[in-house]
């Protein structure tokens, strides 16, 4: 299992999300508005930016098309500095507090 999280423009949230929504096996999306700062295109001081952070976990099968679709619909344009960042990370386990279910069956599309 992989836990991505991505920081995208807050003008691109409602697209990205669409666009998860409409994937063959919707994962789960944690949404947050976020603030932050990163490096300056211009070599100036820090400035805090507005920014969204998607978070999902996806079984390893799934790591590729959900990372494609974040690429494709967060990057504005032909790709402009400041379109976000993707971070992806491994997860060990993972349990349903309701019932104590574990494992990729807690984060698995039901169809």
């Amino acid at each position: 299992m992989k836990l991505i999280k991505a920081l995208i423009r807050r003008n691109m949230a409602d697209e990205v999300i669409d666009a998860i929504e409409n994937l063959p096996k919707t994962p789960g999306l944690t949404v947050s508005e976020v603030q932050g700062w990163g490096h300056s295109k211009n070599g100036k001081g820090a400035k805090l930016t507005e920014r969204v952070k998607l978070e999902t976990v996806v079984p390893d099968d799934q790591l590729e098309t959900v990372l494609d679709c974040l690429v494709k619909y967060a990057r504005t344009g032909e790709g402009h500095y400041g379109d976000g960042l993707i971070f992806v990370s491994s997860v060990d386990e993972v349990v349903r507090i309701r019932n104590g279910q574990r494992g990729n069956s807690v984060i698995t599309h039901k169809d």
